[in-house]
């Protein structure tokens, strides 16, 4: 039996189109003809709109509605700067409290991002990227952290752009997570912290 609410699927279906660019940055969401489309009725799709509004993937006008967010570069080096300071320290903590069992899956997905690099698999690299911040984020146990990070994360997926696209990103950033990776490794925390600051600050660079 499915418990869960029904505007916290219809959200998850708008986060989704909104994702592969159904809607496009900057379009206006009609709520009635929203509602229409997905066979509801307003109250559902208009409590959907104020989750993905807190989420920061739509921003609300007064009597105007709601549009998808717009994310320019003051948007992105605003995200980045906030991102390389908790996943700094998030890298920082897994250094320092990581179990023998937590660098071995460290380990292993690395070596999965090695082999995805090599086969050039661009899906299957971005998939494992984010595995991996996101056990460094386990690691931590820090679920506020975890929370805002997750959000800030969504909002740069707004980018019609793949960083990973351009000539030579790949490598570099294998090369990045390597440095993170050996950093941990060595339980060495100030450097984890520093790597992966240099990690998401080349995430910028490639991302205008």
């Amino acid at each position: 039996m499915n418990s869960r609410p029904l505007y916290e699927e219809v959200a998850e279906r708008l986060r989704t189109q909104i994702f592969a660019h159904d809607f496009a940055p900057g379009s206006w969401l009609d709520e009635q003809s929203l509602a229409e489309e997905y066979g509801i009725s307003r109250t559902p799709m208009r409590e959907a709109i104020k989750v993905l509004a807190a989420e920061g993937l739509i921003t609300m006008k007064l009597r105007r509605g709601a549009y998808v967010t717009e994310v320019n570069q003051t948007d992105l080096a605003q995200i980045f700067t906030v991102l390389s300071l908790l996943e700094g320290e998030a890298a920082k903590t897994a250094a320092l409290k990581a179990s023998e069992s937590d660098l071995n899956r460290l380990d292993d997905l690395h070596l999965k991002l090695e082999k995805a690099a090599a086969d050039r698999d661009l899906e299957q690299f971005f998939a494992i990227n984010v595995q991996f911040h996101e056990l460094l984020l386990e690691i931590t146990a820090n679920p506020w952290m975890t929370g805002v990070i997750a959000d800030l994360r969504k909002v740069l997926k707004l980018q019609r752009r793949n960083s990973l696209d351009q000539t030579g990103r790949l490598q570099n950033s294998l090369l990045e997570h390597r440095n993170i990776l050996k950093a941990i490794l060595q339980r060495d925390g100030e450097l984890a912290a520093k790597a992966m600051r240099a990690h998401l600050a080349q995430g910028l660079v490639a991302s205008r």
